[in-house]
């Protein structure tokens, strides 16, 4: 079983086991059924009118049905859905748990939360967390464009979640289900490496994007060229050192998921060394740690994400 058929073949399981009647996506009732009539049913909680907002002013069609498609956030495999029922949760509340479950931060024994600079270092440079909700307020679909030239770069990256307003940088979040097997990723299109000033302090980086231009024949899995347009347009709004960026992925069995690890982790040393704040965890691990960590207080939130994704 390939990766995209697990995972698939895991969601039906569990809109079986909730007594969920599967629709095809494709109107009326047509195609594989992998959908749910109701958007609500694939949600854990109902959107809030901000990430209703959100997706509704992104680039894909997630929360409203077309004449011929039902909305892509109605998929029992929605990257979306999967999105909004791990992240939304922590909109109104404090963020420190699903960051430390990332991560991206650390717990200290007097209750002082500090945020990691470099994770596994024997002296991690570190900073406070503001324990204030809505000073460190969970962001979907947030834009980075690359250019002023709107003409030539009209869709500026859109990244998954964002969370701001920590000093010195903010943590970008860019979160995959079931696109890392679905078939080889596109390559990187010459006019990003057209403007030589895009790349300005990433050498390496600029090496790996000429690699994968205009076609990728390097990575199987791993959407390089979205990491790397990512990646330029954070740094032209908060300079290289002013972001970290997450890759959160879904695990798989068998090749197919170790590949896909393998292809993460050359990234990130290629990322290292052009200084850029980079990680990667897996949803089966944040969910684990939030679990283990946080169960008290947030048991249907725990009990959710583990029998639906775990």
């Amino acid at each position: 079983m390939n990766g995209l058929d697990y995972i698939k073949s895991k969601q039906r399981s569990w809109a079986s086991r909730k007594n969920f009647e599967l629709l095809g996506g494709t109107i009326p009732d047509k195609g594989e059924k992998n959908y749910l009539g109701k958007l609500e049913n694939n949600l854990f909680q109902p959107l809030t009118a901000e990430t209703l907002f959100r997706f509704e002013n992104g680039d894909g069609n997630e929360t409203a049905d077309s004449n011929s498609r039902l909305a892509k956030m109605k998929a029992l495999h929605s990257s979306s859905a999967i999105v909004v029922n791990t992240f939304q949760y922590w909109h109104d509340k404090d963020v420190f748990p699903i960051l430390y479950a990332c991560k991206l931060c650390s717990k200290q024994p007097s209750g002082v939360d500090i945020m990691y600079e470099n994770i596994g270092s024997n002296q991690p440079k570190v900073f406070s967390i503001s324990r204030n909700p809505l000073a460190n307020k969970i962001k979907f679909e947030e834009k980075f464009k690359i250019s002023n030239d709107t003409k030539t770069f009209p869709f500026p990256p859109n990244i998954d979640i964002v969370v701001g307003n920590f000093q010195p940088r903010i943590y970008a979040i860019e979160s995959k289900f079931t696109e890392p097997y679905r078939g080889k990723p596109n390559g990187i299109s010459q006019k990003y490496l057209d403007n030589v000033s895009f790349w300005n302090g990433l050498p390496e980086l600029q090496k790996l994007a000429e690699e994968i231009c205009p076609d990728n024949e390097k990575y199987q899995y791993l959407d390089v060229a979205q990491l790397l347009k990512h990646i330029l347009g954070l740094k032209i709004k908060h300079n290289k050192s002013g972001f970290r960026l997450l890759y959160l992925w879904y695990d798989v069995i068998g090749q197919s998921g170790a590949e896909h690890r393998k292809e993460i982790e050359q990234f990130a040393e290629v990322a290292k060394k052009d200084n850029i704040k980079f990680s990667h965890i897996t949803y089966q691990e944040v969910i684990m740690k939030l679990t283990q960590e946080f169960y008290v207080g947030n048991e249907k939130y725990c009990n959710y994400l583990t029998e639906r994704y775990v």
